[in-house]
């Protein structure tokens, strides 16, 4: 018998994952009905009153990625603490506030024989998602995936296992609460990978893939499934300084965009400063590592940089060319003088990610240049590219951040996850006959 919360070991055949899966989200109540915002505030309640169950498995699961040797940066993303439950409120406050509009239908539009049609919004249907080490996803996907009427399957991985187990018995009970099919809802009580292998294949029964996590995860799943996969994950993201910038403000929109949580993937791993700014730029970094607001920073940069950076500077080690591209996930930043803003676009356009980028100036002609000829998901002006964020951003509750091309790209909002019937009025109307 397969616990509350957690979907069948992967001896069970994946066929009860997805049948129980689709049978959920054909009885499930239409978009919109009250049931759903009964799920998000019981959901909210839920991990509230369980929250010592909670905290216990999660210090089980930070304890066992200590022992493995994890670093601090992948420690705080399995790492879940009294601030998040904050954060879960909002979550479900903001889907409130969003669901009215998420449901109005399309303006009406008029054709042939008097005909009335509208787009009427409905559920993608069954949402199968991927992610790694951040148990907090498990309450987003749950929330933004469910009220927004989708059939939903999480699958973290091993290092939060112990959490999600709690966690996955918390959305049972808002399901039961709520009244909502108790398939809405199923987080895989096992990370076997033949299972998730098995799962990308059944693009008969599963309708949206959703990775977040590693490079290597996202790039998997989209040449493992054909099913369509909303594509996140990497953020190899560059901090652009014109010469025109002033210090005070680059360093310090440098230090939010990467010292906290380092790991995540709007987190700054490389800045390129123009000659005409290098020396006052450093200047300033150097002011504030003597201040101590570096923390445990590390710089990489190119050798022949490192005999002329101020002695303040302490934790610099050297930058190879091998390093230009890479996702450090880590208190690592990279920096790289160079001949201005076409130089900086081109180091953009052969090492980033196309996730976020930023430019910081004071002119208004480079800012202008760089934002036409920079291509990603988001590219930031004179501000941290931490803002790259549905809720920072003001669309509300976000599930994930995308940089591909076709659906959506930026971040994925509740508006995401459904799609449109025609509601075609006939009003008697033919087409070719009279």
């Amino acid at each position: 018998m397969t616990e509350p919360g957690l979907a069948p070991a992967p001896e069970t055949a994946v066929d009860e994952v997805v049948e129980t899966a689709r049978r959920a989200l054909h009885t499930a109540p239409p978009l919109g009905a009250s049931e759903y915002l009964t799920f998000a505030n019981a959901v909210v309640e839920g991990v509230g009153r369980r929250w010592a169950e909670v905290a216990e498995a999660n210090a089980e699961d930070v304890e066992d990625g200590r022992a493995r040797g994890l670093s601090g940066p992948f420690l705080d993303r399995i790492r879940v603490e009294e601030r998040h439950l904050e954060y879960f409120g909002e979550l479900a406050r903001s889907i409130a506030r969003e669901l009215p509009e998420l449901v109005r239908p399309g303006r009406a539009v008029h054709g042939l024989g008097g005909l009335e049609a509208r787009r009427v919004p409905k559920p993608l249907g069954v949402v199968f998602m991927i992610y790694e080490a951040k148990p907090t996803v498990t309450i987003e996907g749950a929330l933004v995936a469910v009220c927004s009427g989708n059939a939903t399957i999480l699958r973290g991985s091993t290092e939060i296992a112990a959490t999600n187990a709690v966690l996955g018995d918390v959305l049972a009970d808002a399901l039961a609460e709520s009244e909502l099919p108790a398939g809405m809802v199923q987080v895989l009580g096992d990370t076997d990978r033949n299972q998730f292998r098995e799962l990308l294949r059944r693009d008969d029964a599963i309708d949206l893939v959703i990775p977040r996590g590693s490079p290597s995860l996202v790039d998997y799943c989209r040449t493992a499934t054909r099913i369509p996969v909303i594509v996140g994950g990497s953020g190899v993201n560059h901090l652009y300084v014109h010469e025109s910038a002033d210090p005070e403000l680059a360093v310090r929109l440098l230090l939010d965009s990467k010292l906290p949580e380092p790991a995540g993937c709007t987190a700054l791993e490389m800045a390129l400063v123009d000659e005409g700014a290098a020396d006052a730029f450093f200047a300033e970094l150097a002011r504030r590592a003597v201040a101590g607001e570096l923390l445990d920073l590390r710089l990489r940069v190119p050798e022949e940089l490192i005999a002329d950076l101020p002695d303040e500077l302490q934790r610099v080690e050297s930058l190879a060319d091998h390093d230009d591209g890479r996702e450090y996930l880590d208190l690592v930043l990279a920096l790289r003088v160079v001949d201005g803003v076409e130089e900086a676009i081109e180091h953009v356009r052969r090492h980033g990610s196309a996730h976020t980028e930023g430019i910081v100036a004071a002119d208004a002609e480079a800012i202008e240049r760089f934002c036409a000829r920079v291509d990603a998901a988001a590219v930031i002006v004179n501000g941290s590219l931490r803002l790259h964020d549905g809720p920072t951003m003001g669309l509300g509750a976000e599930l994930a951040i995308s940089t591909g091309r076709l659906h959506v790209r930026g971040p994925v909002t509740i508006d995401a996850l459904v799609t449109h019937t025609w509601r075609i009025e006939g009003n008697g109307a033919v087409r070719f006959l009279h």
